[in-house]
Formats: structure tokens, C-alpha cells, sequence
């Protein structure tokens, strides 16, 4: 890869890390979160988002699961019933000097 585009992905995830890590320092309020029964929970603000973060992606990677496992026993199923390609054809002398290999 040119070192002037690793320069630029290291920029790009600095950014982000550091516009992350400055969200977090502004946002330390304590904040309560109100469940069912009279359940409450109190966290600083960065931390209830975080864990609505992760939760939402831990949703969505269970959502995929079924469609990944369908996915795989459908390539398993057709990897099964193909079959293995033919070696190919061993090129002559006058053909490798024809393409000036």
C-alpha cells in the first residue's frame, strides 16, 4: 500500500478516536435509567450510550446468524454436488512463445 494512504488511515482513525474520547469527557453526567418495577439503574451518560451501542450490535450480528448458517449449508450442499474441475491443459513450447513467457 502507498505510505501516503497508511498516513491517511492513520489520520482518519485518530479522528475518530479522538472525537470519541472528547464525547466522553463532555458527557459525564450521571443519568438514571427507569426500568419496569420500580428498577433503576444510574451511569454516567457515556456509559449508557456505549452499552446501547454494543446491544444494538449484538442484536443485529443475532439477527444475521440464521441467514449466515442458511448461507453456508446451501455452499456446503453445492460444494458437494459440483465436481472437481479438470487440470488444465499443460502448454506446448510454441504456445508459452507465442505470449513471451
Amino acid at each position: 500500500m502507498n505510505p501516503f494512504f497508511s498516513l491517511v488511515k492513520l489520520l482518519f482513525k485518530a479522528a475518530i478516536f479522538f472525537t470519541l474520547f472528547a464525547f466522553a469527557l463532555n458527557n459525564q453526567a450521571d443519568v438514571t435509567v427507569h426500568f419496569f418495577f420500580g428498577y433503576h439503574w444510574t451511569s454516567p451518560l457515556v456509559m449508557v450510550v456505549l452499552i446501547s451501542f454494543a446491544g444494538g450490535l449484538l442484536l443485529g450480528i443475532l439477527g444475521m446468524v440464521p441467514r449466515w448458517w442458511q448461507q453456508r449449508r446451501a455452499a456446503r450442499r453445492n460444494a458437494a454436488t459440483t465436481k472437481t474441475p479438470s487440470a488444465p491443459a499443460i502448454a506446448t513450447a510454441d504456445e508459452s512463445l507465442t505470449h513471451g513467457l
